[in-house]
């Protein structure tokens, strides 16, 4: 079982996601891209695991969308 985000780490996600769509599905990835912005490394790594696991599920489900036609 994973942990438990705090809704701080969904809010700013959600809406980093929203704003910007430069993350992949690599957490090392979107670990560098938020290096430059986050001044706190826990966050930025909880921010950036998160970002990883949504890009997965979105891929998942776009992929699950093509083969359902």
């Amino acid at each position: 079982m994973g942990r438990i985000k705090s809704a701080l780490v969904k809010r700013s996600t959600k809406k980093m996601l929203a704003e910007e769509n430069s993350f992949t599905e690599k957490f090392e990835d979107n670990k560098i891209v938020l290096g430059k912005t986050m001044p706190s490394k826990k966050v930025r790594n909880k921010i950036a695991g998160y970002l990883a696991r949504l890009k997965r599920v979105e891929a998942r489900e776009s992929l699950k969308a093509l083969t359902e036609k």
